[in-house]
């Protein structure tokens, strides 16, 4: 399971338990299983110390996703170290064979 850190952005919220999965959710895709939490809400964040697959270290182009941003987190500052993939990137290197156009 991965390690994750919760950034309290605002207020005292009330815990919960949760499951953290990725956006694939293959039949064993958790990051996390019955993890105490605060309620969270869209645009919240969760920092992910190590995630497998879903960062860049074992990260692939399976289901089409695209490769994520790498940041460095230094005290309160924050550097992007490698842009997110486009979709562009993901198909910039196909080719369409003659036979097909």
């Amino acid at each position: 399971m991965a390690r994750i850190t919760i950034f309290y952005l605002c207020g005292k919220r009330k815990a919960e338990s949760f499951d953290v999965v990725g956006p694939i959710c293959e039949s064993g895709d958790f990051l996390a299983k019955d993890r105490q939490m605060p309620e969270l809400n869209e645009g919240d964040y969760l920092a992910v110390m190590s995630a497998g697959s879903y960062g860049f270290s074992m990260a692939s182009n399976y289901n089409c996703r695209l490769k994520p941003a790498e940041i460095m987190v230094k005290g309160n500052k924050f550097y992007t170290t490698r842009k997110r993939d486009s979709y562009l990137d993901l198909v910039k290197k196909d080719v369409i064979p003659d036979f097909l156009k």
